[in-house]
């Protein structure tokens, strides 16, 4: 039997058998937490911090809310609702709708298929609605999604980034993080070849592995350190039994949280210290900012195994797109039939997921756009995460990529 085939059964097994510990853990924090208040109970603080932390050691499988009720927009607070423009078996494209009637540019946020929700974009949505009408792709956890509704490979992704697309119409725009933007460029290649007229006006590809063999990382190297056969016996497993998608074989999101863990397990390490001692030190506020951030990060979303394995290969081992070889549904993708949608790609420079060099690579891939139309922007100072959350993605990033937008109107 497949090494990997009962990763799956021995987590769930054990997050059963924690279940009730938590339960216990949650009801004695309860009977606690009213001595902390009293004269001496220090001692009550932390013993509860103590039981808090039991209680939050797990993974969450369903996808947080994105907690977008309104947006300030100048000195008013405008109502935002979200609607499923359209739904799959294995997405949602989701409208963030504003209770406004004045036309604002339509944006679609690719979100990575990499282990967590789109939730994990929300500062990036929250800063683009303000002067856009945005949309998300809104994966769902493959834990959830049965057997019987069939598999979702690389294409499969690539075509629902076209429907989405013409579901918005054209001139719209489309804004890619991170292991998506080849599915964006190869999309809009597809699109742009076709002469479809719902191509986007505008890409913008941010901190991707357009070309994986520039600069490589250490996830880089890990893809390459072992054949796709190894990927397929170590790390792919079967939803348990009594789980919706029961049966279906997929890339576990726990493993994926874990995997990056592992890589900066010090500073996890010393979060989770941190927030022992908040807790403990009744500074809450403190506390809520960890809290907050784990609550998202432990939420894991299953990758349908087909998908993962495609990726592994495709993106990471082969870098087929760069080398023109990548196809969809069996037709080359041809990036330079690309002359009419405006290009930025953005790069931080401290990123060690995807590298200052891959992502730029787009712009020699899409030689037949007009050099006025192509713009890069490599940020300071910033990781990863930093290329789309947080003050310099709003402050320094964030005006490349609406201006962009408007060059095209």
């Amino acid at each position: 039997m497949k090494r990997g085939r009962m990763l799956y059964f021995w987590y769930q097994k054990h997050a059963d058998m924690m279940r009730p510990v938590r339960m216990v853990a949650r009801a004695a924090k309860q009977f606690i937490d009213p001595l902390a208040g009293l004269p001496g109970g220090d001692w009550a603080r932390r013993v509860s911090a103590g039981l808090e932390m039991v209680v939050r050691s797990r993974f969450h499988h369903r996808r947080p809310g994105y907690g977008i009720d309104t947006i300030d927009i100048g000195d008013k607070q405008v109502a935002v609702r979200e609607e499923a423009a359209l739904a799959t078996p294995f997405a949602t494209l989701l409208h963030f709708r504003k209770e406004s009637d004045a036309p604002l540019p339509k944006v679609l946020v690719v979100a990575p298929l990499s282990g967590h929700f789109a939730t994990l974009l929300r500062g990036t949505v929250k800063t683009l609605l303000r002067e856009h009408d945005v949309y998300i792709t809104d994966w769902h956890n493959a834990r959830y999604i049965p057997p019987g509704a069939g598999t979702f490979g690389f294409d499969d992704y690539t075509e629902h980034l076209i429907r989405f697309l013409e579901t918005m119409g054209p001139n719209s725009h489309i804004i890619a993080v991170c292991q998506p933007c080849v599915q964006a460029l190869a999309a809009t290649a597809v699109m742009a070849e076709a002469g479809n007229p719902a191509t986007p006006a505008s890409m913008t590809l941010m901190a991707g592995p357009v070309d994986t063999r520039i600069n490589p990382t250490n996830v880089n190297k890990l893809a390459e350190s072992h054949p796709i056969a190894w990927f397929e016996e170590n790390l792919i497993s079967t939803v348990p039994c009594g789980i919706e998608g029961a049966g279906r074989r997929v890339y576990p999101g726990f493993l994926q949280t874990t995997s990056f863990m592992a890589m900066n397990s010090a500073r996890h390490q010393r979060a989770h210290r941190d927030l022992f001692h908040y807790l403990a030190s009744g500074e809450n506020e403190k506390a809520d900012v960890i809290k907050n951030f784990y609550d998202e990060y432990f939420s894991v979303l299953d990758l349908p195994a087909e998908f993962y394995l495609e990726t592994v290969q495709k993106v990471f081992q082969d870098a087929l797109l760069p080398q023109g070889k990548l196809t969809y549904r069996g037709k080359p993708v041809d990036p330079k039939a690309i002359r009419k949608t405006a290009l930025l790609t953005v790069e931080g420079e401290r990123d060690d997921i995807c590298a200052p060099g891959q992502t730029v690579a787009a712009h020699d891939l899409c030689s037949n756009l007009k050099p006025y139309m192509k713009r890069h922007h490599l940020q300071a100072g910033v990781g990863h995460y930093g290329v789309f959350s947080g003050q310099k993605w709003e402050n320094q990033i964030y005006p490349n990529v609406r201006n962009l937008m408007l060059s095209t109107m």
